[in-house]
């Protein structure tokens, strides 16, 4: 924990998932967040699905499965692998102040979509849409930086196409 003009701020522990089916991956635009005093609308931004551990959580892997529940609505996913590496940034000055957290850590798995109707329905209120995006697409869809990055040094041109040539079965 960290005190910063009188107020504690502690770094939190979050994971995130990037989610594939074939040669595509799940993004999640985010609208709002949860702080200290409610929800707050913010201006759109496009992530992988992504959230703080829990007290209740049993581990990183049982947080990741809660969070693609909450902001899918599905249940159908294969944690592939967890990664070594983590995702750190520190939140601008304003956001500190409203969330209690100076910087955040996260974890971060890979995750299979083995569903085959790719129609989500979240659960969580900060979820505005979901979509399947291409592998080319995605380093320019995503919003953060370190994220971007993340995903270019970890994921790049991973090869998973279905023999069908089919993504999603609607």
């Amino acid at each position: 924990m960290l005190e910063t003009d009188g107020n504690i701020f502690k770094i939190r522990q979050a994971v995130g998932a990037i989610v594939y089916k074939e040669d595509h991956y799940l993004l999640v635009h985010k609208t709002k967040i949860n702080t200290r005093t409610g929800t707050k609308k913010i201006d759109g931004e496009w992530d992988f699905v992504k959230g703080g551990i829990e007290d209740s959580d049993e581990s990183p892997r049982h947080a990741i499965l809660r969070e693609l529940q909450e902001e899918t609505g599905s249940i159908d996913f294969s944690i592939i692998k967890q990664f070594d590496e983590k995702i750190h940034f520190e939140f601008p000055e304003k956001m500190k102040k409203k969330i209690g957290y100076e910087r955040q850590e996260t974890t971060m798995f890979l995750v299979e979509f083995t569903g085959s109707n790719c129609e989500f329905a979240p659960l969580d209120k900060e979820i505005a849409e979901l979509q399947f995006i291409p592998e080319k697409e995605v380093g320019d869809k995503l919003t953060h930086e370190d994220t971007r990055s993340f995903f270019m040094k970890n994921l790049s041109q991973q090869s998973t196409k279905r023999q069908d040539g089919k993504m999603c079965d609607k």
